[in-house]
């Protein structure tokens, strides 16, 4: 997906979230968004280099090489590609998890969910540092899966619309987003994962197909919109929100996110999505 059809992407659910918001904002304006944007600009910047020194290299050298599940497959070319971006995104689910589970990655993944309002923005608001490990981490999905460039390149395209799509404050008819979630993320259903409560975070996963957290009983979808605080309850004051902040938020003293709450206990299936 090119640069210009993501910033098409994103300027057309920053301008429908505002005409439909779908959750009242703590943060009017566009002080938070021009932070989002600069957050989200090194981050891409950060990112975009790794990818084009190592890891299209690294993905044409395993494609050479016939490493990975699908080319052992022998698939044709069409269903080889389909089961590339199932499994690059089944893959990510679990990548995701583990950024809430593992304190390391937790220390960079925590810039992301302390944004107080969740919009098309809060989609490129990732740290630089986990951008970079995120490579990492893709580099093993290529070399796993052996998509080849063809396929990481449609799932990264498929992946970055479905993230703009799923951070938007953007109030569909709750009929058409009760079909829809059944397939993919929706706004709803991630929003449920930034809420400030501990129980709703540690649910919903999935990144672009909602499956994953069907399959692995973390898919919740009981929560009221109104109900629900975007947001870390250790961080809701203005001066730990700021740029200069953020970028250095991992690498200071983090005290516990969720003071006096603790993580859901089991796998729990909330298959009704609420208004």
């Amino acid at each position: 997906m090119g640069a210009a059809a993501a910033a098409a992407a994103f300027l057309a659910l920053f301008l429908l979230e505002r005409a439909r918001p779908l959750r009242r904002w703590a943060e009017p304006g566009l002080g938070r968004v021009a932070r989002n944007l600069a957050l989200g600009g090194l981050s891409a910047a950060v990112v975009l280099l790794l990818q084009w020194v190592t890891l299209r290299p690294f993905a044409a050298w395993a494609e050479g090489r016939g490493l990975g599940l699908v080319p052992a497959l022998g698939l044709p070319r069409p269903l080889g590609l389909a089961l590339s971006v199932l499994l690059l995104d089944y893959t990510l689910w679990h990548w995701h998890r583990w950024n809430h589970q593992v304190p390391l990655l937790w220390r960079f993944h925590l810039v992301h969910h302390v944004d107080r309002d969740l919009d098309a923005s809060t989609g490129l608001r990732f740290h630089f540092g986990e951008m970079a490990l995120s490579v990492v981490y893709r580099a093993l999905q290529v070399a796993l899966v052996g998509s080849g460039t063809a396929g990481l390149d449609l799932w990264t395209g498929l992946l970055l619309v479905s993230i703009l799509f799923h951070h938007s404050n953007l109030r569909l008819p709750l009929g058409l987003e009760r079909v829809l979630v059944r397939v993919v993320v929706t706004p709803r259903m991630h929003g449920i994962h930034h809420s400030e409560r501990r129980t709703e975070v540690d649910m919903n996963f999935s990144s672009l197909l909602s499956v994953w957290d069907l399959l692995h009983g973390t898919l919740r979808l009981d929560v009221p919109q109104g109900g629900i605080t975007i947001g870390v309850p250790a961080y809701r004051d203005a001066g730990q929100i700021g740029l200069g902040a953020q970028l250095t938020l991992p690498f200071r003293r983090q005290g516990p996110a969720w003071p006096g709450q603790e993580r859901p206990r089991g796998a729990r299936r909330a298959l009704r999505l609420q208004a």
